[in-house]
């Protein structure tokens, strides 16, 4: 049997704990796997674009554990009445190949983006940091402004998005939680002050959101939103001005911010930083990219984060995924004992 988390039981298990608990909950695991990141198989995520959007799988193995991820990305969803991404995974035990777990992931993509986010950002930005400007004020917003909170304390945000019912979406969802949120004329506006700049736009195209002249010495710029072949926010310049980390290069190369730069352009691996291979921040002045396409480690490492907390709870089912006969040499067996007798 397969244990199962379906949309329903991931919404009572998210409601149960509340979000930013688990988010946090997140980090460690997320810490963990990369301090761990070399014991991975690791390889690019196999894609298939169309003009409306793309779908990719997004493998990983330990060697005792596979796992991977269906995720789509479709902007121009939410004028349609889908969503831009959905997504759900799978963990199976490497040593008979059964799947063992199988969760939905929208709603768990959206948590682990944001305690991705987190993590790297407890570690590159200034320790002082308490204010986010976030551009785009999307699905991943909220959630991103929770586990920037909860890991960082991060309680001012500064908002500018092209959408004004995306921001009056973003305000009433976090204004009880406590944020104080300024509604920004523009993105030069948004980021003034900023100590965090993150940077979560739709649109999929290769967009200049933030420009060399509105960063600031010491800035953190949590770019998150180009994730593709022909996506990108930042004006090339800042990544020749920064300190730029990235998850797995050759797949950042292809669809991150360092797209638009030479294959030799300078980065850090952060699973580097975390196992003290190399450095983070190294002074209050200099301004660090993170720049995140989303990598199938960090999904490994949310899949076992619920797979471990559902345990030997009522927040999943057992699923009869796999043919499992009797006898493993007779599936035909198995198949004519539910076959019509006569004709």
């Amino acid at each position: 049997m397969t244990r199962f988390v379906d949309v329903h039981n991931m919404v009572r298990w998210v409601g149960h704990h509340g979000p930013t608990a688990i988010m946090a909950g997140l980090v460690g695991y997320l810490e963990d796997d990369f301090r761990r990141w070399s014991s991975f198989e690791k390889s690019p995520r196999v894609a298939s674009h169309t003009p409306y959007g793309v779908i990719e799988l997004m493998p990983t193995s330990d060697m005792e554990t596979y796992g991977f991820k269906y995720v789509n990305g479709h902007p121009s969803n939410p004028a349609r009445g889908f969503q831009t991404v959905t997504a759900f995974g799978v963990l199976a035990d490497v040593h008979n190949g059964y799947p063992t777990f199988l969760s939905e992931m929208t709603v768990l993509t959206a948590l682990r983006t944001a305690a991705t986010s987190a993590m790297v950002a407890k570690a590159l930005a200034r320790p002082d940091s308490r204010t986010m400007a976030l551009i785009g004020a999307g699905s991943q917003a909220e959630f991103q402004s929770c586990a920037m909170r909860e890991v960082l304390g991060v309680d001012r945000l500064r908002v500018w998005d092209t959408d004004p019912d995306a921001t009056a979406k973003l305000v009433r969802n976090l204004e009880p939680l406590g944020f104080d949120i300024t509604v920004a004329m523009s993105g030069k506006d948004a980021v003034a002050g900023a100590d965090i700049v993150t940077t979560c736009t739709a649109d999929k195209t290769n967009a200049t959101v933030l420009t060399r002249d509105m960063v600031s010495p010491g800035m953190h710029l949590n770019a998150i939103g180009g994730d593709c072949p022909g996506k990108t926010e930042l004006d090339p310049a800042i990544l020749d001005a920064s300190t730029v980390f990235v998850e797995y290069p050759p797949q950042t190369r292809i669809e991150g911010e360092i797209q638009n730069r030479p294959e030799d352009f300078p980065v850090t691996e952060f699973w580097k930083v975390l196992t003290g291979e190399a450095p983070g921040r190294t002074s209050d002045d200099q301004v660090t990219v993170f720049d995140s396409v989303g990598f199938a480690i960090e999904d490994f490492s949310a899949l076992r984060y619920v797979r471990d907390s559902v345990d030997a709870t009522d927040f999943y089912e057992d699923i009869d995924l796999v043919a499992n006969p009797d006898d493993p040499k007779d599936l035909f067996g198995f198949v004519g004992a539910f076959a019509p007798v006569g004709g």
